[in-house]
């Protein structure tokens, strides 16, 4: 367990007189050792960190009645939905039972009406050998399960263009001070109480004042330079990229019906890769488009720049050397184009939250339950007292970033779920507001209601293969 001790700490001038000030550009923030930073918005909740948990927190938060600033380092939203190109939600399902759904569904079918969505219809959901071959290269199968043929399930295969479209229409629509090219520098902490943020842009350092703050950076950055506890984990990293111009009939063909001969091939270009999943690659809603989640890169920390950039110089020598030996080998690839590669490697692990109660290894795979359960993933429960670092009020997570043991965050950090916990700190805020409460404090069952309210399912109500139902762990 890590306390950190921040780089810079920021104080305001006088407690509390910047709550009704009207003209925030005549507002700095005084710094200990860096000079002044120009307050530049106020608002109810401050969102650092606009990738899928993010823009959740600020539309969740922004239809409970609250103003909402976020605040995003690259151009465009998304995080590894769009830039990360990780272009499959999944974990979305408990068996057949559909598990998570309120903001993450609108998203899907916002998409579907593009046709930048795909995903099985209810009559193809289920384990037979014609189901897995039509559906399995869309990445709608359950691959939890290690019988085969897996089981078609309820997942979503999307274009990361469309994802950043659909962002920013939510976005607008909900009346959301959006912030992009600022990248997060430091918390305003006063008396154990986030105040702010601020951040780093091309006109200097920028601060931005809240009464609540959610981190849904993904590597903790917030909570971190707040002074909350965390853990550090390390998993393997993977630059995304994608290929055009594959006949993926042909591919689906050989793969089939020359079954000795595609794993040959197949073997050869996994070992090229360097490590990569069964099915390295899988199609997308655009034709001839196949997106290929690898290479496996251990040993890097996806905090520090070294090693980021290293990881950045070694995804793209692995990449080449598959596209190019996938072009000689592979049927269906013979005229394949390289169309790019994603904008960030997709980092798995880095600072996780030491929160209120960590989610461990066993939880997750005993399907645990808590009565502060307020969202899901698969057959996981997320409990409340997770996104709760101990030492900082008014600050709540939401992300892969969630107070979990490395062990545990590993199953349990996928797109969909992050996104609920989002959805879950947005309402929270609100909650908080209105009843002038700390976010710590508010009534799990009120987030519980009004995520049942959005279309979501808060957990509230347990599976019939849940574990320890009850208040066991709540104590704890």
């Amino acid at each position: 367990m890590a306390v950190p001790q921040p780089r810079v700490r920021y104080y305001l001038h006088g407690r509390g007189e910047l709550a009704h000030e009207k003209n925030i550009e005549s507002i700095t923030v005084s710094i200990e050792t860096a000079g002044n930073a120009p307050v530049v918005a106020k608002s109810d909740v401050v969102i650092v960190g606009g990738g899928s948990a993010g823009v959740t927190a600020a539309v969740s938060a922004a239809r409970n009645g609250c103003s909402v600033t976020l605040v995003e380092r690259y151009h465009h939203l998304g995080g590894m939905a769009s830039g990360g190109m990780v272009l499959v939600l999944d974990d979305m399902v408990n068996g057949q039972e559909i598990v998570v759904a309120g903001i993450v569904e609108e998203f899907v079918q916002r998409m579907a009406k593009e046709d930048m969505a795909v995903f099985p219809p209810e009559d193809d959901r289920y384990a037979s050998d014609e189901m897995y071959r039509k559906w399995a290269r869309w990445g709608v199968h359950d691959f939890h399960q290690a019988k085969k043929p897996q089981p078609i399930v309820y997942a979503v295969a999307f274009d990361p263009d469309a994802w950043k479209r659909t962002s920013l229409d939510l976005i607008r629509e909900n009346d959301i001070n959006l912030r992009l090219h600022s990248w997060f520098s430091d918390a305003i902490v006063e008396d154990g109480r986030i105040r702010g943020v601020v951040c780093q842009t091309k006109m200097g350092r920028q601060a931005i004042l809240g009464d609540i703050v959610i981190d849904t950076s993904g590597d903790l950055d917030v909570a971190c330079s707040a002074g909350a506890e965390f853990s550090q984990g390390q998993y393997i990293v993977t630059t995304v990229f994608r290929l055009a111009n594959v006949d993926t009939d042909e591919a689906m063909r050989f793969e089939y019906e020359e079954p000795e001969e595609f794993a040959k091939v197949n073997r050869e270009a996994r070992r090229i890769i360097g490590g990569a999943w069964e099915m390295w690659w899988l199609r997308t809603p655009i034709p001839g488009v196949v997106w290929c989640n690898c290479p496996h890169m251990p040993g890097y920390d996806g905090i520090t720049v070294e090693d980021l950039t290293a990881a950045e110089y070694e995804g793209r020598d692995r990449m080449m050397g598959l596209f190019e030996y996938v072009k000689g080998n592979m049927p269906g690839f013979e005229h394949a184009n390289m169309l790019g590669a994603a904008e960030q490697v997709g980092v798995r692990t880095t600072r996780m939250l030491q929160g209120e109660y960590v989610v461990t290894k066993d939880d997750v795979i005993s399907r645990r339950y808590f009565s502060d359960t307020v969202c899901r993933g698969r057959d996981y429960y997320t409990p409340y007292r997770a996104l709760l670092p101990t030492k900082v009020d008014q600050l709540i997570v939401a992300g892969r970033h969630y107070s979990a043991e490395p062990e545990a965050q590993k199953r349990s950090r996928e797109i969909p779920p992050c996104m609920a916990q989002g959805e879950v700190a947005g309402i929270a805020a609100s909650l908080a507001l209105q009843h002038d409460t700390l976010i710590r404090d508010v009534d799990v069952r009120k987030i519980q209601n009004q995520m049942r309210k959005q279309g979501a399912d808060p957990g509230d109500v347990p599976s019939a293969n849940a574990t320890d139902v009850g208040d066991r762990a709540v104590n704890q």
